[in-house]
């Protein structure tokens, strides 16, 4: 009879945890990272006699969680790659707003400035078509300020995410570390049984730190976890968690970098991140941000200097030779905060058609300097000797270096980086507006011959002699003079340079025929250098001489309206990956309130079976006692 008893209490004990079971379970349906918890009964040892055996009833071998590593592996990558496309696409998206908008864009203020200079050129003594035309250049002036405002907005923004997320992650490292430990002592607590709602926490932790960057993990025999970010770099370290640091870039302080605070010191690990939040700031800086900027201020820059040079080569209403309409910020150079020697680094931009819009780094090994593009690490081709009279030159910039570098010394070029934050225009007198040509060319009268002779255009304004008077005189109908002095073959069309212009003499001369060069004194109708300027819009000044301001600036904002499409597509996918990952995840073990509702059934009709199992026990127990007591 005791047996019967003993047994009737196993099954009492066990389905009482069960229901208790199955009651946690339907109590966390909507806890996050919950997986739900069977009762694990194992039958206990039977009890042998002569004839066979009789069994002793049922233990809880165990509470176990239904847990699939594999499908938590993929929730926790998926997480990881949408929290980093998410990221991308958000800053792709305002980037393109600010590019984008066609009433407030650069786009329009450059059409509109080089209508402005059309207007001129149709009517270039008006006055107040000068003034509007001063008017448009400041306003286009005030649209590149405005959007490197904008994306400086963006930067900061960027930097303070970098900085917070990076907090977010020591936060949760240091709850990983702890829930290491706790971990451990509850296994230890109760022989080893594993705490499962501990461990749902810290596997729910972790899952919320993948959203934030990539991550790995190894387990311990003792269940103890230890997490990695990066390329292998130890975040948490069974009960001991190591802090991310944010810091200014050694290269440019006005980034943010991260840095592995390890036992052997702090390691720069931001190009190392791939994934998560932080790995997407570092994407959205390094392939969004930072090329935006350079390629905004490579317009700028491409601007301010072709409409300078042609302003230099016009004449004003007051017959002077142009001076600059707006005025520009040369390449900015940062010496490496980690620098040991005491060289200083200067850049110009020596050919506008051959700047990119990359930046590089200026690297000295103690004998030679080295270039390389930072968007790629490419090596680019110096020639120089980094000297005034010999700089070092590649991509259209020529580097001079003043000092003496150390070895491992390095700085940082950015050739197009302050063009859109310090363009401004300088002219606020309409009449200094160049919109005639420097030179006026005639023909003598008395000539007897059929030649003509172009309008002349300007070659080099900065020539001294530029507006000096030339005459040109046949000698014979194949060779000429200059100003009375030699004797130069004559072809017809053919170019004739001098004092920085150029002349084109067409048709058959006489001997004696007489051409004369000279400075345009009676310029005020005069439109040529307003027609030049206006055709600045489509020449192709850029790139090598392949690309025009308006062309530049427009593969700028079709890159990244690109880039922007291409982002949110590749969001929604992620999005949708790590939904179906997640929905993998709760079809393996989330808590089904119909199989929760059966089981609940099933464990409350066993336990009133063991109960009446014990009410026969005792029964029979009672008639053994009936029987004995007569």
């Amino acid at each position: 009879m005791p047996d019967i008893l003993r047994t009737g209490l196993s099954g009492l004990i066990a389905f009482q945890r069960a229901i208790a079971t199955t009651g946690h379970n339907i109590a966390n349906v909507g806890t996050d990272g919950y997986n739900r918890q069977v009762t694990d009964l194992v039958t206990r040892p039977p009890q042998g006699f002569g004839n066979g055996f009789i069994g002793n009833g049922v233990d809880v071998q165990t509470v176990r969680r239904i847990f699939d590593q594999f499908s938590v592996q993929n929730l926790r990558t998926a997480t990881s790659n949408s929290g980093l496309a998410d990221t991308v696409a958000n800053f792709a998206n305002q980037i393109d707003d600010i590019f984008g908008d066609p009433n407030t864009g650069i786009a329009t203020g450059l059409q509109s400035f080089f209508n402005a200079w059309q207007d001129v050129a149709n009517n270039p003594a008006s006055i107040p078509a000068r003034q509007v035309l001063l008017s448009q250049a400041q306003a286009l002036a005030n649209r590149f300020n405005d959007a490197s405002t904008r994306l400086d907005n963006v930067a900061n923004g960027l930097n303070s995410r970098i900085r917070s997320t990076a907090d977010q992650i020591n936060s949760l490292a240091s709850s990983l570390a702890t829930i290491n430990g706790d971990i451990q002592r509850a296994a230890g607590a109760v022989g080893g049984q594993p705490p499962n709602d501990l461990l749902d926490k810290r596997d729910n932790l972790i899952t919320q730190l993948a959203k934030l960057t990539n991550v790995s993990t190894t387990e311990d025999s003792d269940g103890a976890i230890n997490v990695f970010i990066g390329n292998g770099q130890p975040l948490v370290l069974r009960s001991i968690a190591i802090k991310l640091q944010v810091a200014p870039s050694a290269n440019d302080p006005s980034q943010l970098d991260i840095f592995f605070a390890g036992t052997g010191g702090s390691t720069n690990i931001t190009n190392q991140l791939s994934g998560g939040e932080l790995g997407g700031y570092v994407q959205a800086r390094a392939q969004l941000l930072d090329p935006a900027r350079n390629q905004l201020g490579l317009v700028a820059v491409g601007l301010a200097q072709t409409v300078n040079a042609q302003q230099a080569a016009g004449l004003d209403l007051q017959g002077q030779l142009g001076q600059a309409l707006f005025s520009v910020a040369g390449p900015q150079v940062l010496a490496r905060s980690e620098n040991t020697g005491a060289a200083t680094v200067s850049a110009t931009v020596s050919n506008l058609g051959a700047l990119t819009g990359d930046e590089y780094d200026l690297r000295y090994n103690g004998a030679t300097y080295s270039l390389l593009r930072v968007s790629d690490g490419s090596s680019v081709t110096l020639t120089g000797a980094g000297t005034v009279a010999s700089p070092l030159v590649a991509d259209g910039i020529s580097i001079v270096i003043a000092g003496v570098p150390a070895a491992g010394d390095a700085f940082r070029v950015q050739p197009t980086r302050l063009g859109a934050p310090s363009i401004n225009a300088l002219l606020t007198d309409a009449r200094a507006v160049a919109a005639a040509g420097p030179i006026r060319t005639a023909t003598a009268t008395a000539n007897a011959g059929s030649a003509t002779i172009s309008q002349g255009d300007v070659l080099d304004a900065t020539n001294a002699a530029l507006l000096s008077t030339v005459t040109i005189q046949f000698l014979t109908p194949s060779t000429y003079s200059v100003n009375g002095a030699g004797s130069f073959a004559y072809t017809s069309g053919g170019n004739i340079d001098i004092n920085g212009w150029r002349v084109a003499i067409s048709g058959t001369p006489a001997v004696g025929d007489t051409f004369t060069v000279q400075r345009n004194t009676t310029g005020v109708g005069d439109n040529r250098n307003a027609l030049l300027m206006a055709g600045l819009q489509s020449r192709t000044v850029l790139a090598g001489g392949t690309a025009s301001l308006s062309a530049v600036f427009g593969a700028l904002i079709g890159s990244v309206g690109t880039e922007a499409q291409q982002a949110g597509v590749n969001r929604d996918a992620q999005a949708a990956i790590a939904s179906q990952a997640r929905q993998s995840v709760l079809a393996a073990s989330g808590v089904n309130l119909d199989e929760e509702a059966a089981d609940l059934v099933k464990w409350q009709q066993a336990y009133q079976a063991a109960a009446q199992t014990i009410a026969v026990a005792n029964t029979v127990f009672d008639a053994l006692m009936s029987a004995v007591r007569r």
